[in-house]
């Protein structure tokens, strides 16, 4: 597992929120108190985005920034809610929730923010200069490595099928997943899946045989892979679970050979913006070499921009992995599975194929 070395101090923390917006203010570092006031509505932990705060006031000392933390939903809804009533909004969202962010690009909620790393960005993480990936995380396999000291663990979904048929009742109801219908990350895993896996069904029906446990958050599943409760997690999001890694040895990671599925958060600036300049001036420190530096370092989040070196980067990735990384586009693609028609059926279909078993 080369690449362990690369991801294991990730620590992207989607699952866990407030139930309410949590504001904290940091004050211009120039000490003005009539400061312009940057709005930051996001889905990442407050005290993970501390050192981009940091960086950006080192940047801009007469800004002061005012920073939600709330639900990925939380975001769409309050966004569409004070644009549709005339009221302002914040200057810039951050959202983990990437057909929401399209879907508030897409239907005229965000504006354009062209910058000096738009043409330079890559195409599949920049919507029209509307819609910016930020980050590169990848779903991948999670292991209790005492569990596997006579045989290396799954590499690929036809490995993990093998495993599961071949190990039977001694893992039954020791395999975990996320629960499609409850996690967004779970259900977007799950839907690119259908996408670049033809039998893809196969490797649900078998974990269904194998008595597969469904929960809606990361920590759930890798805190019983950790204590040896389950042998197996699939899909769990990179970040997160090198996070766990970092701090328990029993705890490995797979990136799967025939495909990795990458996530990413979502930058933009509302239409509705208080103050639109600066949030493209936020925008585009995210974007810059030094932020993406920061993001990679310090956040400990894989940085996308081509201008960042280093182990904790998309380039890194992409140069060890190569095609093996299939990064979801931010596109009007993620927006398919919003019809509820569509998620619905893909959901009956997933709870079918469970319940069979």
């Amino acid at each position: 597992m080369p690449l362990l070395l690369f991801i294991i101090a990730l620590v992207g923390l989607l699952d866990a929120r407030p139930a309410q917006a949590a504001v904290t203010v940091y004050p211009a570092l120039s000490g003005r108190g009539d400061a312009p006031v940057l709005v930051v509505y996001s889905s990442l932990d407050e005290p993970l985005a501390k050192p981009m705060i940091a960086g950006f006031q080192s940047a801009n000392r007469d800004v002061a920034v005012h920073y939600e933390e709330m639900l990925t939903g939380e975001i769409y809804d309050r966004i569409v809610r004070e644009t549709d009533a005339g009221k302002k909004s914040a200057d810039f969202a951050f959202s983990s929730a990437m057909d929401l962010q399209v879907k508030l690009a897409n239907d005229g909620y965000a504006q354009r923010s062209a910058l000096p790393m738009s043409d330079r960005w890559p195409v599949w993480a920049n919507w029209r200069n509307t819609a910016y990936a930020l980050t590169f995380e990848p779903a991948v396999f999670v292991y209790h490595k005492p569990s596997f000291v006579d045989e290396a663990p799954p590499s690929t979904r036809a490995e993990f099928v093998d495993f599961l048929n071949r190990r039977g009742d001694a893992i039954y109801g020791r395999i975990g997943t996320y629960d499609i219908e409850r996690s967004g990350v779970g259900f977007l895993f799950m839907s690119r899946d259908q996408e670049q896996f033809g039998d893809i069904w196969s490797v649900i029906r078998t974990m269904g045989a194998a008595g597969v446990k469904l929960y809606s958050t990361s920590q759930a599943i890798l805190e019983r892979v950790a204590d040896g409760r389950f042998v197996l997690g699939y899909n769990i999001l990179g970040s997160y679970a090198a996070d766990w890694a970092s701090r328990h040895p029993d705890v490995g990671i797979v990136l799967p050979k025939d495909y990795t599925v990458v996530m990413s958060r979502i930058g933009l600036v509302p239409q509705a913006a208080s103050s639109p300049e600066l949030g493209r001036r936020y925008l585009e420190f995210f974007m810059s070499k030094e932020g993406q530096t920061i993001m990679a370092r310090e956040l400990q989040i894989p940085a996308v921009s081509p201008e960042v070196s280093g182990n904790n980067t998309a380039t890194t990735m992409r140069e060890m992995l190569g095609g093996q990384l299939k990064p979801v586009p931010v596109s009007l693609g993620l927006m398919v599975y919003l019809d509820q028609v569509k998620r619905a059926r893909l959901i009956s279909r997933w709870n079918e194929v469970l319940r069979l078993q």
